[in-house]
């Protein structure tokens, strides 16, 4: 399957793509870089720069979750704040027109929802819960923030660098002893973990199994933003390409499923969703 040539002049081929409506999308972490919030993977992608929270770390080692819980309660201020931007509001208004159904994101940052997106299903869990590791109680994460101010008032230490997809950032270690971290308030005593999928770690199979059922009932799948460098969005543009679903790539540099794409668009998702949702709408 040969992919359409790499240009924005492929918008009017997307709209035609989507004409007849029910187009999936899944959305990766290239669609929020222009809210402030960096990729993994891009140019300037924070796995350039840093290892992210693993599972095994964080689950086994005190320490490794402690420097956690320090760093994301100085990045959380970025990832709360942000707005969504015009890719985000052209998917919305693409679901309204009809076009676009459910979304599927690899995102944790909330800016589908907030950009007005119904039928969002967040495949990595969101950054604005917690979870219990201890009794399973799944919280509020502004109100975390509230007990965290509480607990450390004279907590401030300059970040080393820019906020990463997670919501943690960078402090030096002999920062580190100065934060307070606190417990479940439900169960009184059990550790405390966003309620995102770490790398390492499994997305629930029924959450899986959810994703798998959107696709088999779409129209065509429309992938925003990703790389689609794990098997876990990945996936679905395999089980899409299988089953005969038309699949559309847009996104700014080559991705692991350009060659089963029947369509891709390399270039920015600021300019090509908001003329794509003109045409469409």
């Amino acid at each position: 399957m040969t992919a359409a040539p790499a240009t924005v002049e492929g918008v009017p081929a997307l709209a035609d793509l989507l004409a007849d409506g029910g187009a999936l999308v899944l959305s990766g972490a290239g669609l929020s870089t222009d809210s402030g919030i960096p990729d993994y993977r891009g140019a300037t992608g924070s796995l350039r720069r840093h290892t992210p929270m693993t599972w095994q770390t964080f689950t086994r080692d005190p320490r490794g979750r402690h420097r956690y819980w320090a760093r994301s309660f100085v990045g959380w201020r970025q990832i709360g704040e942000a707005r969504p931007n015009a890719g985000h509001r052209a998917v919305a208004a693409l679901q309204a027109a009809g076009a676009v159904g459910a979304v599927i994101t690899q995102n944790v940052d909330g800016l589908h929802q907030a950009a007005g997106a119904r039928e969002v299903v967040e495949l990595h869990g969101g950054l604005d819960r917690t979870v219990c590791l201890g009794c399973g109680d799944v919280a509020d994460r502004a109100a975390l923030d509230v007990r965290l101010r509480a607990a450390n008032p004279g907590f401030r230490p300059e970040p080393t660098d820019e906020v990463n997809p997670d919501g943690d950032v960078e402090l030096p270690e002999e920062a580190l002893d100065g934060f307070v971290m606190v417990d479940c308030l439900a169960c009184g005593g059990g550790p405390l973990k966003p309620d995102v999928v770490f790398f390492g770690e499994t997305v629930p199979r029924d959450r899986v199994d959810h994703c798998f059922g959107l696709v088999d009932r779409a129209r065509s799948l429309l992938v925003l933003g990703s790389s689609l460098t794990v098997m876990s969005g990945y996936r679905f543009v395999i089980h899409a390409a299988k089953r005969g679903i038309p699949v559309a790539i847009v996104n700014s540099g080559p991705t692991r499923g350009d060659a089963k794409a029947d369509l891709k668009v390399d270039a920015p998702l600021g300019a090509v969703l908001p003329e794509l949702a003109r045409r469409v709408g």
